[in-house]
């Protein structure tokens, strides 16, 4: 597949994978849109799952996202830190939420 038709992740998603001082990715092109997309996908199938969360056990919008975020970062959901925070944040945005505070 031709790298001109894949689509460009965002600035926020390529953050993760910036040096300082580097204007490329720390990690190859087809690594960083495999996880983009990964993330994105995550992030769309969890919009109604989280939106009937909030609403059948009558949580806040930011537990609603605390809790994808925690289980973003279980072993099996194989996403490290960064990315369940990427996730997180881009659910909100999906869902026009305030970005989720999870300290």
């Amino acid at each position: 597949m031709s790298i001109d038709n894949q689509i460009e992740p965002p600035q926020s998603f390529m953050a993760m994978y910036m040096t300082p001082g580097r204007d490329r990715p720390n990690a190859p092109q087809d690594v960083v849109l495999a996880r983009y997309e990964q993330c994105e996908d995550v992030a769309t199938i969890l919009a109604e799952q989280a939106q009937t969360l909030a609403f059948k056990e009558n949580l806040s919008e930011n537990e609603v996202l605390k809790r994808c975020y925690q289980g973003m970062l279980t072993d099996a959901a194989d996403f490290n830190e960064k990315e369940a925070l990427w996730v997180a944040c881009r659910l909100a945005e999906l869902l026009g939420w305030d970005p989720p505070s999870l300290g």
